[in-house]
């Protein structure tokens, strides 16, 4: 019989050998298991079908159900949250579809049940930009937060009062935010009472024991002029340079026609929104992808918004080695 403290050292061992946070999961939402532990977060984009660009000819084939590709998301198992960013435009258009598409993941199990619940496919969406219409704003919030969602991203952000008022209509009035009463189904996808649900819907760091994130771009020169009072906003979960929407931003338009982009001082305003995120002590995101998220991985970004597909596969594979995970 081997001594106690041998098969002590071996069950140590054995646990420092679980990947990622399976020592530790303890959270209804696995992203702040992540974040808390400064592990990279990997996220994909929802599976979508086709859509016809302008002047290339119209996508053929079958037309896939929000329930199909509900299942196809749940069928890939390397990420670590799903992240819907259709209703940043035209809200009231496609609300109702996103609506089918949180039922098809409901009804496939993301939520996994038993003593500690905890969701494998976490769902984060984009909402409209806040500034326009606050009161507006906080009303769609309401109505993404009450299909369950376990994060929102705020788009163009160029203020931290604008932030501020994003992070309220997230928080219940009990909890000195702005967030009506009316919880929807919320509880039910987070496979609890509506007691329980009210007691952790609320916003991490700024409650540790909250379940739901913010996302936060700054994708314009007003936002980064802005950008360390906006990360030292009490309740950024993470602060993301809106890397796509900066490239026209650094973009000019020739007496020719043609567009030249400024290469450098688009990398300089990604360092900036960087800088802000280490000096304040907040994750930072990027929208990577297999070329470059090796790169960014390396310069300290950590929470990454990705294609869906096989380059968006092939990404997260990369990403996961880099990181140890």
């Amino acid at each position: 019989m081997r001594p106690c403290w041998m098969l002590a050292a071996a069950a140590a061992v054995s646990l420092s050998a679980l990947p990622d946070t399976a020592q530790a999961q303890t959270r209804l939402n696995p992203v702040i298991d992540l974040l808390a532990a400064n592990k990279p977060v990997f996220g994909l984009y929802a599976p979508a079908n086709p859509r016809a660009r302008p002047g290339q000819p119209a996508p053929t084939g079958p037309v896939k159900s929000m329930a199909e590709l509900g299942q196809e998301a749940l069928a890939y198992k390397k990420l670590d949250y799903i992240f819907e960013g259709t209703m940043e435009y035209n809200f009231d258009q496609s609300f109702p579809l996103f609506q089918e598409f949180a039922k098809a993941l409901d009804t496939g199990g993301s939520l996994q049940k038993g003593k500690a619940p905890r969701f494998t496919h976490p769902v984060f969406v984009k909402t409209p930009e806040i500034a326009p219409d606050p009161a507006v704003a906080s009303a769609r919030i309401g109505k993404q937060l009450n299909e369950g969602v376990s994060g929102i991203m705020f788009v163009d952000v160029q203020s931290a009062d604008e932030l501020k008022k994003g992070v309220a209509a997230l928080r219940f009035k009990s909890k000195g935010g702005t967030r009506s009463d009316d919880v929807g189904g919320a509880p039910a996808r987070w496979g609890m009472t509506e007691k329980e649900y009210k007691e952790r819907a609320d916003l991490w760091p700024l409650n540790p024991k909250g379940e739901l994130v913010t996302f936060t771009i700054v994708e314009s020169k007003e936002g980064l002029a802005k950008v360390r009072e906006i990360a030292a906003v009490p309740g950024v979960g993470v602060l993301f340079p809106g890397a796509g929407t900066l490239r026209g931003v650094f973009s000019t338009t020739d007496a020719s026609g043609q567009r030249k982009f400024d290469e450098p001082a688009w990398e300089a305003a990604i360092q900036s929104v960087l800088a802000a995120c280490k000096e304040f002590k907040v994750p930072c995101g990027y929208p990577a992808g297999a070329a470059d998220i090796e790169m960014r991985m390396k310069q300290g970004f950590s929470v990454f918004v990705i294609g869906w597909g096989e380059p968006g596969f092939k990404a997260v594979d990369l990403g996961r080695a880099a990181g140890g995970r």
